[in-house]
């Protein structure tokens, strides 16, 4: 047998499971999609969305990458945010990083692994800017907390994108959360990070409501 097929049988287990219990589901689903929540995590497959925070498919909007990394010149990453809160309206995004996270661990171990090493550069950075806070730490504590440093960081880099700050001075309803998920027990853990207004970000990334004035 085709080791594919195995795949295709189990999505028919999983749609007759489904119909099984709540027949009009998938002709509820064919006609929205109205998630409230944005999940921007690592590409990982041991962290699968959905299942991880116990929601069914129509209730949370994905974007995954390496590293969970939100970076101003990801056009990817920038139009699915801007999807998420201009046209699905969500209340919600949540940045969720995992421990043990082999990005992470690559940027940390300084391994050349060719075109990814461009994409975990911001990871370094991270790690150079907390290097007296992690240096003397063992070296899986060490990768533990530059998890939670790289979600809190990427956390605070959904907060500086345009499409963010116009809804909060539209006055919409929009929270950015940073939370880590553990492998080894399957818990989700709040960083303490959540943001919801252009208050809470340093004048410095806040843009101006008008166009900047051009020099004379």
């Amino acid at each position: 047998m085709d080791v594919t097929q195995r795949l295709f049988e189990n999505n028919e287990r999983w749609a007759a499971n489904l119909k099984q219990t709540d027949p009009q589901f998938f002709a509820r689903l064919v006609n929205q999609q109205q998630p409230e929540f944005l999940w921007i995590g690592c590409s990982d497959s041991r962290v699968p969305a959905n299942d991880v925070v116990g929601l069914k498919p129509g209730e949370l909007f994905v974007h995954r990458n390496v590293a969970n990394v939100v970076s101003h010149s990801d056009m990817n990453c920038l139009s699915v945010i801007q999807f998420a809160v201009e046209v699905l309206k969500v209340k919600h995004i949540i940045v969720c990083g995992h421990y043990g996270c082999s990005g992470v661990r690559c940027a940390l171990e300084n391994r050349e692994m060719g075109l990814i090493d461009n994409w975990l550069m911001t990871i370094k950075d991270i790690y150079e800017r907390n290097r007296s806070r992690l240096v003397d730490l063992p070296e899986e504590e060490q990768l533990d907390r530059l998890c939670e440093y790289n979600v809190m960081r990427q956390a605070a880099n959904v907060c500086y994108t345009s499409f963010v700050q116009d809804a909060w001075r539209a006055g919409r309803e929009l929270s950015v959360h940073g939370w880590i998920y553990s492998i080894r027990d399957g818990i989700l853990r709040d960083l303490g990070l959540c943001i919801d207004g252009l208050d809470q970000l340093s004048p410095v990334y806040r843009f101006a409501p008008e166009p900047c004035a051009r020099r004379a």
